[in-house]
């Protein structure tokens, strides 16, 4: 799999994710302002809550532009045969007979993308699954705690 055509579609979607967090964040500013908004009473909390949610979504918002920039500086590169996974590790890992497909990336852990028909799920180092991996091999078993449960699992390749 070409791990520069998946790290485009990765910042591609955060970067379309920022764009309606900007909106939402503006819309929200716009209402908490708003003179229909304006406390009728000490129990009228409506602009209170607008700049709350505003606030929130701001931040969300300064969140994907840090993992935009962090994504822009991750180093591109294959992994040799016998390196252990680590930040920018496309890993191959399967589960019951199934395989799927993690990058180990800085920040934005959970976003999906599809490329070449199969689901890439972005895991941080500090995730409890990338905190198993990290240091792992390829065709190493292992077995996967995940919360209550216990998955064995067979990493397939790191590239």
């Amino acid at each position: 799999m070409n791990k520069r055509a998946i790290l485009k579609k990765i910042t591609t979607k955060l970067a379309e994710e920022l764009e309606v967090y900007l909106r939402a964040a503006q819309f929200s500013r716009a209402e908490a302002t708003h003179e229909q908004n304006k406390a009728e009473s000490k129990y009228d909390t409506r602009g209170l809550e607008a700049s709350y949610l505003a606030r929130g979504q701001s931040r969300q918002a300064a969140e994907l532009e840090a993992a935009i920039n962090e994504f822009g500086k991750l180093t591109v590169r294959k992994f040799a045969d016998d390196e252990a996974i680590n930040l920018g590790a496309l890993v191959e890992l399967e589960q019951g007979g199934e395989s799927s497909y993690y990058l180990l990336g800085p920040r934005a852990g959970g976003t999906e993308v599809i490329h070449e028909k199969n689901e890439i799920f972005v895991i941080t180092p500090q995730s409890p699954l990338g905190e198993q991996l990290i240091g792992k091999k390829a065709g190493q078993a292992l077995e996967l705690k995940l919360g209550k449960e216990v998955r064995l699992a067979k990493i397939i390749a790191v590239k």
